[in-house]
């Protein structure tokens, strides 16, 4: 399994991750639970209506952290690519999964849906005893 392969594997895993950006020196973090890959990237989902991808314009750095009980934490870190590239089927989950949660779009091609991937990630599987142990991507 690659390393994308493992970050998608355990977000996907959970029912909620938390994603962190900063507006100016205020931090905010707030669930996201879609992750999907295509062509070996991890591919994000928000609308651009909400205040993330606004923070995500104005400053792209994120970070993301996950907890499942028995594996320890997740903790990926990298700047937003928020150039929408994302293929009809990523598209098509990410508009279900959205929809699932309960929010309303005309279709997976409405204009407020997009979606990002990471640039420069890195990231790490990490456990209680203070190992963080580093996932190769």
């Amino acid at each position: 399994m690659t390393g994308n392969e493992t970050i998608v594997d355990y977000l996907t895993s959970v029912p909620a991750w938390y994603l962190a950006t900063c507006e100016g020196d205020q931090p905010h973090v707030r669930p996201f639970s879609f992750a999907a890959l295509q062509d070996g990237e991890i591919w994000f989902c928000t609308a651009t209506t909400k205040d993330v991808y606004k923070e995500l314009e104005e400053n792209p750095k994120f970070e993301l952290t996950a907890w499942r009980p028995g594996r320890g934490w997740i903790i990926m870190r990298g700047k937003a690519d928020l150039a929408d590239r994302a293929n009809a089927e990523v598209r098509r989950a990410g508009f279900e999964h959205m929809v699932g949660l309960g929010e309303s779009w005309d279709d997976e091609n409405d204009p407020r849906l997009t979606f990002f991937t990471v640039q420069d990630p890195h990231a790490w599987l990490c456990d209680i005893d203070g190992t963080w142990t580093p996932i190769e991507l």
